[in-house]
């Protein structure tokens, strides 16, 4: 029991030397601790006051920033507007390089043109020079004959002074012969009238029974349906012993005028206004009035007048004697004439 409480009492007073080690231990660690504690503290604190001053530039940074931000938006905005502008001249540039180019081709062309026309130009110049050399040389001739010329005239004006007086000679004898010549015509216009009429006067007498030839001015008018059938140029038998008498008064005629007198007898066909007929061998009123004006004229040939004493025309339905619409007027423009007349 005593051996118990001792152990007891040696144990209680061996733990306390322990505990105030363990107090002093915990003691320094807490101290230890303190001390790193303010240390710590004491750098942090200057480490917090040197973000601060850190904090305060960056904010005054941040605040530049801020204002440049600004000012480069509004510069943005200002290239904004100006790029818009810029991009809108661009597009009128760009408009314009186009028109200009488009005029700087046509203009290309203009000049190409304009020196092929050059190049023809410098060739017709070239035959120009070459032509104005000969014709300069042709003047040159040409003035040479020019004085020439001037002295022929020179010596043709002398010569005309002399022949002046010839001249006025000649004139009164021109004169002179063209009265001569004018009494000669006017006498064989007489003579022919007088043949005209002596000529005339035989064929009354020959066709003195025909109520139906009928003298008209100076022509004899004989109607062609006492000569010819209907649309026919050929002469009716009947009227061939009328025809032989006026052959022989044309023969005798051609004894009796002087042969220095041109003169002939003109057959003249004539017909009425109405068309030929389609079966008609003649195309035409003209056609048919020729035929039978040289039908005449080659019976008297057959007769023995002179072919040169003869001639042969055909009027058609142009000339007539009347212009009614009547049966007796056709019958009337139908007709053949004869005339005496000069060649």
């Amino acid at each position: 029991m005593p051996i118990a409480t001792a152990r007891r009492r040696s144990a209680q007073a061996d733990y306390w030397p322990g505990f105030v080690d363990a107090m002093a231990t915990l003691l320094l660690v807490f101290i230890f601790l303190l001390s790193i504690f303010v240390v710590a503290q004491f750098f942090l604190s200057r480490e917090i006051s040197g973000k601060d001053t850190v904090l305060n530039r960056l904010n005054l940074q941040i605040a530049e920033l801020t204002e440049l931000l600004a000012l480069e938006r509004t510069s943005s905005s200002d290239l904004s507007a100006s790029l818009s502008a810029f991009q809108a001249n661009l597009s009128d540039v760009e408009l314009e390089r186009d028109r200009l180019q488009g005029l700087l081709a046509v203009r290309v062309g203009a000049v190409d043109s304009a020196d092929t026309q050059i190049v023809t130009l410098e060739g017709q110049l070239d035959k120009e020079l070459s032509i104005s050399q000969r014709a300069l040389a042709q003047v040159e001739l040409l003035n040479q004959q020019i004085a020439a010329l001037r002295r022929q005239i020179g010596a043709l004006e002398d010569a005309l002074g002399v022949s002046e007086s010839r001249d006025r000679e000649s004139r009164t004898k021109i004169a002179n012969l063209g009265r001569r010549l004018n009494v000669a015509l006017a006498q064989r216009v007489q003579e022919l009238s007088r043949y005209r009429s002596d000529f005339f006067g035989r064929l009354r007498e020959i066709l003195a029974g025909r109520s139906d030839i009928e003298i008209v001015g100076d022509r004899f008018v004989l109607p062609a349906s006492v000569l010819f059938g209907s649309a026919s140029d050929e002469i009716n038998p009947e009227v061939r012993d009328e025809l032989d008498k006026l052959a022989d008064a044309i023969r005798q005629l051609e004894d009796e005028i002087p042969s220095e007198i041109n003169w002939v007898i003109r057959v003249d066909g004539h017909t009425d206004v109405r068309p030929m007929a389609s079966t008609s061998r003649f195309r035409s009123n003209w056609d048919l009035s020729a035929a039978r004006a040289i039908s005449v004229v080659r019976y008297m040939i057959d007769r023995g007048v002179s072919p040169q004493h003869l001639a042969a025309a055909g009027f058609g339905e142009f000339q007539p004697l009347d212009d009614a619409a009547t049966e007796a007027a056709y019958a009337r423009n139908r007709r053949i004439e004869l005339k005496l007349t000069e060649r």
